[in-house]
């Protein structure tokens, strides 16, 4: 690298040179405080020397816009979070612009082209996996992320903000226990998310606690939505030995066992219990009320609001990893076995 000032100076050239990660890098070009000082200082140097410069002509004052990034926006679970990111971004003056990626490459880049057209101020993503590369690329932008329900085990260099997963998953199952259900079958979230597989986790735990193997053939894969609930209820009900209650690691998924079930004239609870989670709207009106685990959907995307403009404002985040309590909500669906 050239000692003169240069755009053609990146920050993973910086990193390579200082023996650090791009995003430890990022991290101190945001004002972040959680870098050692040493290594601060390191970067810090190698900034001057090379006078790195951020790369586009973006302004460096605030012009009050937020970018929030979905994989999908065809579920009433985004819509609680948008609620509560609307909420807290009307209360800072921010306005929020919303995109859907669909997981695709394609559909990232060109949101990365937007933001870099638009200056946006910082970025909230949800069940977003945010890599090194995306991550670096926001740095060179100077838009500081937060990840609102990380895909997978929560990154460090980043903040993120979810719920007590495990915490819902072992209420959920202990609920059930405490009635006096033994078999009690679980419609598992994608495997690939870190939300899936801490409610798995807890209902594991919640069943070994109390002395109970844990049958696989009772833990159905789904995807959180009506039609994979349904399609779970269908295994789960053609058993030989079915179970008498089932946990479902979503209320969409909870209503879709629903269905399954009323299409084979049992009913809710009286011959089998279901548990949701996130207690969407729709918990309260179903028939019967569903009892699930919320979710504090609204709060996170508040948080993440609050978090991100920190981060704008070059202020220190205590904590990169913040999980908001989960709560059970007792209602009609869960009773005692037959």
């Amino acid at each position: 690298m050239a000692d003169s000032p240069s755009r053609d100076v990146t920050i993973s050239a910086i990193a390579a040179e200082a023996g650090v990660s791009a995003p430890t890098v990022s991290r101190v070009l945001n004002g972040r405080g959680d870098v050692a000082p040493a290594t601060r200082e390191r970067i810090e140097t190698l900034i001057r020397v090379h006078g790195y410069r951020r790369r586009g002509s973006r302004p460096r004052e605030r012009i009050g816009l937020l970018d929030l990034v979905f994989n999908d926006l065809d579920s009433p679970w985004a819509v609680e979070i948008i609620r509560g990111v609307e909420d807290a971004a009307h209360t800072v003056g921010t306005g929020i612009v919303v995109s859907a990626i669909h997981r695709r490459a394609s559909s990232t880049r060109q949101w990365l082209e937007n933001v870099r057209s638009r200056a946006s101020d910082g970025a909230i993503l949800v069940t977003t996996d945010l890599d090194p590369a995306l991550q670096a690329e926001l740095g060179e932008l100077h838009v500081p992320a937060v990840v609102v329900d990380p895909v997978g085990v929560p990154d460090l260099a980043t903040p993120t903000i979810g719920a007590t997963n495990w915490a819902g998953g072992l209420s959920a199952t202990e609920h059930l226990i405490h009635l006096g259900h033994r078999r009690i079958a679980l419609v598992a979230g994608r495997p690939e998310l870190w939300c899936s597989r801490a409610r798995l986790d807890g209902y594991r735990a919640g069943l070994e606690t109390a002395g109970l193997a844990v049958d696989d053939e009772l833990v159905i894969p789904g995807e959180f939505g009506y039609e994979s609930g349904f399609r779970a209820g269908e295994r789960l009900f053609d058993l030989a030995d079915p179970p008498t209650a089932v946990f479902a690691a979503s209320d969409q998924m909870a209503l879709g066992v629903y269905e399954a079930l009323r299409r084979r004239g049992l009913r809710v609870p009286g011959d089998v219990s279901v548990v949701g989670f996130d207690d969407l709207p729709e918990a309260r009106w179903s028939s019967p009320s569903l009892t699930t685990v919320r979710q504090p959907l609204s709060d996170m995307g508040r948080l993440a609001v609050r978090t991100v403009h920190r981060l704008v404002q070059h202020e220190t985040i205590e904590s990169p990893r913040v999980e908001l309590a989960t709560e059970l909500v007792v209602r009609d669906s869960t009773g005692p076995p037959p």
